[in-house]
């Protein structure tokens, strides 16, 4: 144990030493995150819920002095074992650093710490007629601090960009306990390196986000989504296409392969057509005549390009019907066994149905059941497997399947990851997709940021020794 007669020497470090667990019991339900079965997964030390910056400064120092690693954790909902321990250390739980310290809105920013929760800075922007687009499935759930450490995006990224687009500026705890604020509270910042945006993406392994200052749009006025159902990818491909290049702007273009949609009807009764092969939701926002009229030229090109069947809400209610049944997918597909790994994958649009004709096929050689949804604007892709982990064989053969996707995705001009990052789950896959050199430079930046090593030690790659 890292932390070995040192118990009481951290319990002094915070404000309220209630706040640091022990226990072995204690300590277990912080030892995996939403993948669940991280082979290289540790129980903690410790998990310590920090209340301040200063409990967080004084528990890296300490930590950075002692070489014990610090894994900096929020809602534990990342899919990718980027907040787990590799070899035992302290875990620094965000969930108490939670409050929404001030909305602007005469600047439109919002000030927050780590743990606030993204889907309560949502509905509290939206009391100034103002909007905070990045919207991952979870976001009910998940915080800023994570969804800046994992990159994420979500629907809406296809017409508003994801989180990166919205960080102005971080602060930041670095690995030695001193306390940095990176960027400017402005929409433009043209001084120096951009290491906010360095921060975003980094997987708490370059420095430990405290606050962050981010960037508000205006609230659209109105907003709807049109269902529609077609028999083959290919015209679902082909149909997102049109609508593109016809002038219609959509803030997002999701899709369900018919597994989903089936598994989705089955477990929230979303009065979804389980017939057709697969459905997209295109959704326009805006004021009320501009998303009446895109929605009314978006209908014909939908039907002209091989859409069975097209369907728009008329009211409030339905309208949210229909996006229950797209978050929910994950969630639906966890009951079809004991284990359920959501998957990113991403390709260019061109080449989208061809990747999910590779998925199909992957599943079927290995005996895989697969529900595929995803930001089909975008070209990503969340292929769900439901398996029984605990099985060698059927585990070894989604160990294959994915091997096998992330080729796939790769030979098709595509990436492994969009908006999931790296964590341990993917790290063995990096250099399959970064240039050598370019993982010599993240290493290296790595080294300066975190000489000891001490924060998130082996998530993206793992750091030779010198």
């Amino acid at each position: 144990m890292l932390l070995k007669n040192r118990t009481n020497e951290l319990k002094n470090l915070v404000d309220n030493a209630d706040n640091v667990l022990l226990s072995k019991e204690e300590c277990y339900c912080y030892a995996e995150d939403a993948l669940n079965f991280t082979d290289n997964s540790k129980i903690p030390d410790a998990v310590v819920f920090v209340t301040s910056i200063e409990d967080v400064r004084r528990v890296v120092k300490y930590a950075n002095n002692h070489n014990i690693p610090v894994i900096t954790r929020g809602a534990g909902t990342n899919m990718v074992g980027a907040c787990v321990c590799t070899e035992g250390g302290i875990i620094l739980n965000f969930s108490k650093m939670n409050k929404i310290l001030e909305i602007d809105a005469e600047s439109m920013t919002a000030r927050v710490e780590a743990g606030v929760v993204l889907g309560d800075l949502k509905t509290e922007a939206e009391k100034f007629g103002l909007f905070f687009p990045p919207d991952p499935s979870n976001f009910r759930v998940s915080t800023v601090g994570g969804a800046v450490a994992q990159s994420s995006g979500g629907a809406l990224s296809f017409k508003y960009g994801t989180i990166k687009d919205y960080v102005l500026s971080l602060k930041v705890v670095t690995a030695n306990g001193d306390l940095v604020t990176f960027g400017a509270e402005t929409t433009k910042d043209s001084v120096g390196y951009h290491f906010a945006q360095l921060m975003v993406g980094s997987e708490g392994t370059l420095g430990i986000v405290v606050e962050a200052t981010l960037r508000l749009i205006p609230k659209p006025q109105a907003k709807n989504v049109i269902v529609a159902y077609f028999n083959d990818v290919k015209s679902a491909v082909h149909a997102v296409n049109k609508i593109t290049s016809e002038g219609i702007s959509p803030s997002a273009i999701e899709f369900m392969d018919k597994n989903a949609i089936i598994t989705v009807e089955e477990y929230a009764h979303c009065k979804f057509k389980t017939v057709y092969e697969c459905l997209i939701m295109v959704e326009i926002d805006g004021d009320t005549h501009t998303v009446d009229s895109q929605i009314e030229r978006a209908l014909p090109i939908l039907e002209k390009s091989g859409a069975a069947k097209v369907y728009v809400p008329p009211s409030k209610d339905d309208y949210e019907r229909v996006w229950k049944a797209r978050r929910t997918s994950y969630a639906a597909a966890s009951r079809l066994a004991p284990d359920v790994i959501s998957d990113d994958i991403i390709v260019p649009r061109k080449n989208l149905a061809k990747m999910i004709e590779r998925c199909n096929e992957i599943s079927k050689k290995y005996n895989l059941r697969m529900c595929i949804a995803g930001h089909i604007g975008d070209g990503n892709l969340h292929p769900q497997v439901v398996l029984n982990s605990s099985d060698e064989v059927e585990f070894q053969n989604y160990m294959n399947a994915k091997s096998e996707m992330y080729s796939s995705a790769i030979m098709l001009n595509g990436t492994i990851s969009a908006e999931h990052g790296v964590g341990l789950e993917k790290r063995a896959y990096l250099d399959k997709v970064a240039d050598k050199k370019s993982i010599e430079y993240m290493k290296a930046v790595k080294r300066v940021f975190d000489p000891n090593n001490i924060l998130n030690p082996d998530k993206i790659f793992k750091l030779d020794k010198e």
